[in-house]
């Protein structure tokens, strides 16, 4: 069952998350275009709720050009910004460059 994992990643970004959504909510609502295989929603730690974005992956290209080809995307009444995730989200922290002093 768990072939090669990650070999072709069928990813999009979504943003503007309502903050009242869960993980649970944003898979179940995916889930409908393909099967979900990754929900990345990154929670901030200060405030307890989650960031307003987050990675969709799904297991097959059809699940990732069934959700492209819908518009608009909308839980609890938030129009859901969906782009196709070019670059997986592999944690890099590129805004902590050192600054020339």
């Amino acid at each position: 069952m768990a072939a090669a994992a990650g070999k072709k990643v069928f990813e999009v970004f979504v943003s503007k998350v309502p903050w009242t959504v869960a993980t649970r909510e944003v898979k179940e609502y995916f889930g409908q275009f393909g099967q979900v295989k990754k929900c990345l929603l990154p929670f901030d730690k200060e405030t307890g709720f989650h960031r307003g974005f987050c990675w969709i992956g799904f297991s097959t290209e059809e699940g990732l050009q069934n959700v492209l080809q819908k518009d608009p995307h909308i839980i609890e009444g938030v129009k859901l910004q969906v782009q196709k995730n070019r670059k997986p989200f592999s944690g890099r922290k590129t805004n902590k460059e050192p600054e020339d002093i």
